[in-house]
């Protein structure tokens, strides 16, 4: 992991921001600014944070990742249900030379998660007796649905079992096509998050699930982010350099 420690932005001081602050704390790393709805950084102003730290909003993704461009500076964006936007964030951060990291979850046990995932559904390509489906809960509160992570995960499997051709996150009140990998929600109550997996034949059925107690993953995911585009440029998916951020 990398020792130099870059001085950190939180744009959006909401759970997930404080939790931010509280893990960024703990590793002896300055908070320099912290921003929210009433105090938006400015595009000609002077901050000394090295990388910000996105926790907002979907449609507020794009303009914080121009802005912070536009400031010379990198940032990693913990917000989801904004990937519609991927291509033009991409090409901001390649006109400005700077770094962003994005994920669907920052979660260091999600990504241990994803790959189990895949090797369990690499597994079940070749037993056609099993049918595999993902199920996913979270708080009333989120904006997005299916998950993010659910459509990493579903991404996955699609990917891992050739069967399995398009992702079907309606709620469905007839049968299933066999092609469909079967996506389904539900909002509720303060649910962190819990994601499963769920491979099932006539002889037995495989629960895997990740259950999220807190928001200390996703900020320690975010936090690790941050020290690792720390003085990197280009765009890159947290799932994709996981590998590299832990080492």
């Amino acid at each position: 992991m990398n020792k130099d420690k870059p001085k950190i932005a939180i744009i959006g001081y909401g759970s997930m921001g404080k939790e931010v602050e509280r893990i960024a704390k703990e590793q002896e790393i300055t908070v320099s600014e912290i921003f929210d709805i009433d105090n938006l950084p400015e595009p000609d102003g002077k901050y000394k944070f090295d990388v910000a730290i996105d926790f907002t909003q979907p449609t507020s993704v794009l303009n914080n990742v121009e802005l912070v461009a536009s400031l010379g500076k990198n940032i990693v964006v913990g917000t989801t249900g904004w990937l519609d936007n991927i291509n033009q964030a991409e090409a901001i951060i390649k006109k400005s030379g700077t770094g962003l990291v994005y994920g669907t979850n920052f979660s260091i046990g999600m990504q241990m998660f994803i790959r189990i995932t895949k090797l369990a559904a690499s597994l079940t390509n070749s037993l056609e007796d099993y049918d595999i489906i993902l199920h996913e809960l979270h708080h009333k509160h989120k904006k997005d649905s299916p998950s993010g992570s659910a459509i990493t995960l579903a991404n996955i499997i699609l990917k891992e079992i050739k069967r399995k051709k398009v992702i079907n996150d309606e709620i469905s009140k007839g049968l299933i096509d066999p092609k469909q990998l079967h996506v389904t929600s539900t909002r509720g109550g303060e649910i962190t998050g819990t994601h499963t997996v769920y491979i099932d034949s006539d002889a037995d059925t495989i629960e895997l699930t990740h259950r999220a107690k807190n928001r200390t993953g996703f900020a320690s995911g975010a936090v690790e982010s941050a020290k690792w585009i720390y003085k990197r440029k280009g765009f890159y998916d947290f799932n994709e350099i996981f590998d590299k951020i832990i080492k």
